[in-house]
């Protein structure tokens, strides 16, 4: 009897992870994820999935980001009734993402049905608040090492990946077989976060490749920053970061809190994270200390180096503050979002900077203003690039190419058949050439919906 995978998502993309593993009649579904940049990958969202949710068994979370997790209200909603098995900081980071998630759903629908932009009459979110939270209950949290059954018969275990709070790779024991999904693998350098743990043996290994094909370069984080903050500080401008909330925006607050501390930036400057969802996980690195680099002091250092933005009316106010200023929002590829509100603000005055600090998946408005777009299409309307718009290089939470190379060497043995997945169609295929060539793997990039015998 065959254990096969189905590659619902995160196949040719960096977006909608979904892995569906199957052995004598069971399912269990590894990430849960949203797909996000081009409109033909966001419609995905809305297709069934090919299996009714209440004959799914279990689903296993690599980790909260919403590529990996933010269907899972959705699969609740439509049926699901087993367990996800997470990490206790997955579990908490989910309590914060997956109910934002769906309030920023039902505000664009509301923004659409009141500005008649939508094609559809009435837009609608693919989940609510209340649909999110009910799908909370059905996390269940086990810690990293420790052994645990997510089917009778199938054994599971976490390792630490790195990446942000709680991301772990998995390895699923079925029919005879050792299945290792990589999740997102954190950098071994990272500024905030632990280097990922050694992978363990596997007969199939199934890998991410969202930076497959380059390298970060050698420049850290707080000495990229610098300059740029400084720079636009100094002619008056106004800094806007899109930044993911949970991972990215406590490295930068980190960083500039390190700047300030170091009087490489000025004390005075203002600094506002304006994303309800950032602030909250922000305190979840004081919850989870010894999962990261930081003590708690510099977690201290970090919840207070900025003005924490709460409220709708708060985020408006910000620019009633003339002079300059850094506003740190979410989303992070500017695809949702209180960010799109700044954008219109401040896309406008060269005096301005929009920092992009990460991965930008195409279709996104992050990587139109990347590619050196000249207008950014925001809420029906078509907004203006004249401020600046760089990209920082060193603030990546992925690890590249040869750290990813560097993670597979590492597996005990070797592996039978290497899938390559999350990440676009030129890094998964370089990545699956280097693994043929360097390590003598079999290695493929699975298309969309394909099945494989494991």
């Amino acid at each position: 009897m065959s254990v096969n995978i189905t590659f619902l998502g995160g196949a040719g993309t960096v977006t909608g992870s979904k892995f569906l593993v199957q052995f004598d009649g069971q399912r269990l579904l590894v990430d849960c994820g949203l797909f996000q940049g081009y409109k033909t990958l966001r419609l995905r969202n809305r297709v069934p999935l090919p299996f009714e949710p209440h004959h799914l068994q279990a689903v296993v979370l690599t980790h909260a980001h919403l590529d990996h997790s933010g269907h899972f209200p959705l699969l609740v909603k439509e049926g699901f009734r087993g367990k996800a098995w997470c990490t206790p900081g997955t579990r908490d980071l989910c309590a914060i993402l997956l109910p934002d998630s769906g309030h920023i759903q039902e505000e664009d629908a509301a923004f659409a049905n009141r500005h008649g932009f939508s094609k559809h009459t009435p837009a609608l979110p693919l989940y609510t608040v209340e649909d999110a939270k009910r799908s909370l209950p059905h996390l269940h949290a086990t810690p990293a090492l420790r052994e645990f059954e997510p089917i009778r018969g199938w054994k599971a275990r976490f390792y630490g990946a790195g990446h942000i709070v709680g991301a772990s790779s998995v390895l699923i024991e079925v029919g005879g077989k050792r299945l290792l999904f990589s999740g997102d693998l954190g950098r071994p350098d990272d500024l905030i976060m632990l280097p990922p743990d050694p992978p363990p043996g596997a007969d199939a290994v199934i890998v991410e490749s969202t930076y497959g094909d380059r390298l970060h370069p050698p420049e850290q984080l707080i000495d990229e920053l610098a300059p740029l903050l400084d720079k636009v500080a100094a002619r008056g401008g106004t800094a806007v970061l899109p930044v993911f909330a949970v991972g990215r925006a406590q490295a930068l607050l980190h960083a500039i809190a390190e700047l300030k501390r170091q009087h490489r930036l000025p004390h005075a400057l203002p600094i506002y994270l304006d994303s309800p969802m950032a602030i909250h996980s922000t305190a979840t690195f004081t919850q989870h200390l010894g999962e990261h680099r930081l003590n708690a002091a510099q977690c201290n250092a970090l919840a207070h180096v900025a003005r924490m933005v709460q409220t709708p009316d708060e985020s408006k106010a910000i620019a009633a503050h003339h002079g300059p200023k850094v506003i740190l929002a979410a989303s992070g590829m500017a695809t949702g979002g209180r960010v799109l509100h700044h954008l219109v603000q401040y896309l406008g005055d060269h005096r301005n900077l929009v920092l992009l600090t990460g991965y930008q998946a195409p279709g996104t408005r992050g990587a139109t203003l990347a590619n050196g777009g000249t207008s950014l299409r925001i809420h029906g309307q078509e907004v203006a690039v004249r401020a600046e718009v760089a990209q920082l290089q060193s603030a990546s939470a992925h690890a590249d190419a040869g750290q990813l190379m560097q993670w597979l060497r590492a597996i005990p043995g070797q592996p039978h058949r290497a899938f390559v997945v999350h990440g676009d169609q030129e890094a998964s295929d370089t990545l699956r050439q280097r693994i043929e060539h360097e390590l003598g793997w079999h290695a493929m990039a699975p298309e969309h919906g394909s099945t494989w015998v494991v």
